[in-house]
């Protein structure tokens, strides 16, 4: 479930203490670009090739309006951002509202492009801590329990029983497209 993927992100927190009031966010991101090797428009099927010359074919769903303006040698670039925030709370300090978004930007241009993202929002609370390991075990709004190793007990230091953890999962990918030249 998503709130599993959320919370093996505290794992992702390595190296950053979460004492109270503070945020701490995790991010990286990745950039490729594939150069279209085939298009047939009317299946809607694209052959790209990346920079490794590793081939992939992919439909592409209706919700893409110019994918007439695809030609082969056009270079795809598409960066891949994803972040975890994590925010550690006192039990009587009132919770973000859940929530899971997404949202979809055609770019503005002559060119084909686009942002799609999705974000989710939880809140776990702390049940136990063990420093010795260390370890966190969390407890999710639907009952679930869940330990998970941690890679720095410095990111546990001021963490106790009782504590809640409002946890926020952005993905996104960016496509712009560049003309064959």
């Amino acid at each position: 479930m998503k709130t599993t993927m959320l919370v093996a992100g505290l794992v992702l927190a390595a190296g950053t203490a979460v004492p109270y009031a503070q945020t701490v966010t995790k991010a990286d991101s990745v950039t490729a670009t594939a150069t279209v090797q085939a298009i047939d428009q009317a299946t809607r099927v694209v052959t790209l090739r990346n920079e490794k010359g590793e081939e992939d074919t992919f439909t592409v769903g209706k919700g893409i309006t110019r994918l007439d303006q695809v030609k082969v040698g056009d270079k795809v670039k598409m960066t891949y951002y994803e972040s975890i925030v994590f925010q550690v709370r006192k039990p009587d300090e009132k919770p973000n509202p859940q929530s899971d978004e997404a949202a979809f930007t055609r770019a503005k241009g002559m060119l084909p492009g686009g942002t799609i993202a999705a974000q989710q929002k939880r809140t776990v609370t702390v049940k136990a801590v063990d420093p010795s390991i260390p370890n966190i075990t969390v407890t999710t709004d639907d009952g679930r329990t869940m330990t998970r190793k941690i890679e720095d007990k410095k990111n546990i230091e001021n963490v106790k029983p009782g504590d809640k953890i409002d946890i926020t999962y952005t993905q996104a990918l960016l496509t712009s497209l560049e003309p064959a030249k």
